[in-house]
């Protein structure tokens, strides 16, 4: 039966309203201005408990940061804006020059911490590329030049055992301290981004003298992310002796240069080259004898096919004497790159912190794990400025203790303590 005239006239009334409702609607939204980067910040900055702070006028006054990092091009741009108007620097590289790379990491880096303490001093290190003393070096100087604070977000896997050994971890921790005296550093690390890059676990032979990945599968894919040069790094105890093997996948050639530490601390070897245009690479592990100990190995600009993601954080967040961060997406989980443990004698990570970061000097936010770690080293500037008799040790307890625990009970290897959060005035002083 036909619907009454009047009840089709109705019901095309309805439709045309609900359509320029949707039109209303969508106009709004177009013409609507895009949230401001500097509204994002200071949403951010909220979620930390900084505003709260900096509200107290507690803003990281008589405190020293330093940054050691490999990019510090073009700094000089944001002193007095978003930088301090000056800082303290010293370049470790042979060639003396700080803006020697060519990349601003190290400057992103410094914009999260002075948003968080702009107060804070800052100083400025890079160092050798493939040298570790020269590493050591930049941290002993940070040291000798008062700074309470280091903060480190590059990764460099070689430098130790995947597992916080070695003599460059060794030295580090004589440099930095216990964190129990007066003057002892509290250094911060990011975890890294290497969660999808990673392998780990014990050799499993085939029977022909390479390593198994999964499933009787000998061959790990490579892919490059473009033409930047690729990086494949093994890293274990001294008495394993492995070789790293990469094919082109089209010619079956062995590519790259191969660097080997056979040394007391630890046996590492890299292999590095420059791919081709579409060419993928076939990734092996041969080794003569089979031994117990275990193993990482990790791509540095290009994806692994077959990964894990425990284990995954490498030098120098995977050493006691960092206090190490990951990154935590907008919905509280890990993100997906972001490494974890266990492979440290201490937890690890020890915290995490929501990424990515905005920055309004920036035409995008900050991202990585690379932008966790200032965080946790800005909030950790804020605190000593509260109390400046506190020792490292316990500015590091203060902010686990103040974590939001975001998995199981207590500390875990996925998300460590939990979300990095300021405690509140009540709760910031020592016990």
């Amino acid at each position: 039966m036909s619907q009454p005239p009047s009840a089709r006239n109705c019901f095309r009334a309805l439709l045309v309203a609900l359509g320029m409702l949707l039109l209303i609607r969508d106009w709004r939204a177009e013409s609507s201005p895009p949230a401001r980067a500097e509204d994002a910040l200071d949403r951010h900055l909220a979620e930390l408990g900084v505003k709260f702070w900096h509200n107290q006028n507690i803003r990281g006054a008589g405190i020293k940061i330093a940054i050691l990092d490999s990019g510090f091009r073009g700094y000089r741009d944001f002193l007095g804006k978003t930088l301090p108007e000056q800082v303290a620097f010293k370049s470790f590289r042979r060639d003396g020059n700080l803006q020697g790379r060519d990349s601003s990491h190290g400057v992103l880096c410094a914009e999260v911490i002075h948003s968080i303490a702009p107060k804070a001093e800052m100083l400025f290190a890079n160092w050798e590329p493939d040298d570790a003393d020269s590493f050591v070096d930049a941290a002993r100087w940070c040291r000798q030049q008062g700074a309470n604070i280091v903060s480190c977000s590059v990764v460099i896997p070689a430098w130790s055992d995947g597992e916080g050994g070695g003599t460059v971890h060794q030295a580090l921790n004589r440099i930095f301290g216990a964190g129990k005296a007066s003057g002892d550093v509290l250094a911060i690390a990011s975890a890294g981004n290497l969660a999808q890059r990673h392998w780990g676990g014990h050799y499993s032979d085939d029977g022909h003298g390479r390593h198994i990945w999964c499933e009787n599968t000998t061959n790990n894919l490579l892919k490059p992310w473009g033409t930047e040069r690729v990086s494949v790094e093994l890293l274990a105890g001294r008495r394993t002796n492995c070789r790293v093997e990469v094919l082109d996948s089209a010619t079956g050639q062995e590519v790259g240069a191969v660097q080997t530490h056979n040394g007391s601390d630890r046996f590492t070897q890299t292999v590095r080259f420059m791919p081709q245009t579409g060419h993928l690479y076939s990734l092996h592990i041969a080794q003569k004898e089979t031994t117990s100990e275990s193993f990482h190995v990790v791509a540095l600009g290009a994806w692994l096919q077959h990964s894990n993601p425990g284990g995954s954080i490498m030098f120098p967040g995977d050493g006691p004497e960092w206090l190490t961060v990951g990154g935590i997406q907008p919905d509280g989980r890990r993100a997906p790159y972001s490494s974890c443990g266990p492979n440290s004698p201490r937890g690890k990570p020890d915290l995490m912190a929501m990424v990515p970061f905005p920055l309004p000097s920036r035409d995008r936010p900050f991202n990585g794990t690379s932008a966790a770690s200032p965080q946790a080293a800005g909030s950790a500037a804020l605190i000593w400025s509260r109390v400046r008799e506190r020792t490292a040790a316990e500015v590091r307890d203060a902010l686990c203790h103040s974590a939001v625990d975001i998995g199981p009970p207590g500390h875990d290897f996925e998300s460590g303590f939990g979300r990095l959060a300021l405690p509140s005035l009540r709760h910031a002083d020592p016990r």
